[in-house]
């Protein structure tokens, strides 16, 4: 299974998006946009594209995507992809049932408890230097 997920990121203010989820499993943790890669997606911009329009309700303006992370499990049978999409201002979301609330968070504040997979992403290394270094350029 493949999967894409994306952190907006707004110019202006240089806070980051988060949702709140809505799902039995992850219920009540704060995620990233993303998804499922589905048959018709031709490509992991695709899938992150389509599941920005079913999340949030509108593809906002992105200036421009960043590749942040590839993870891919021991097995080879999840592969899941995270970006940074680099909007000029803070957007409010029209959810989908999937998620509860959203909030923009300065670096390193992230909003509690953070989903499982995100945590793990956001405590890496290599991820804090880029998250880091995309801060001090934009």
């Amino acid at each position: 299974m493949s999967c894409s997920g994306g952190i907006f990121l707004a110019r202006t203010t240089k806070r980051f998006l988060f949702v709140q989820r809505t799902q039995a499993k992850t219920m009540g943790t704060w995620a990233i946009v993303g998804g499922k890669s589905e048959e018709h997606d031709r490509c992991p911009i695709d899938t992150l594209t389509r599941e920005i329009t079913e999340e949030v309700g509108l593809l906002p303006k992105i200036d421009k995507i960043i590749p942040l992370d590839h993870y891919t499990s021991i097995d080879k049978q999840f592969k899941y992809g995270t970006y940074i999409m680099i909007v000029e201002d803070e957007f409010i979301p029209e959810l989908n049932g999937e998620h509860s609330s959203y909030a923009w968070c300065q670096y390193g504040c992230w909003p509690k408890p953070l989903h499982k997979g995100v945590k793990t992403t956001l405590s890496n290394r290599i991820v804090k230097t880029k998250l880091e270094l995309i801060l001090d350029l934009i």
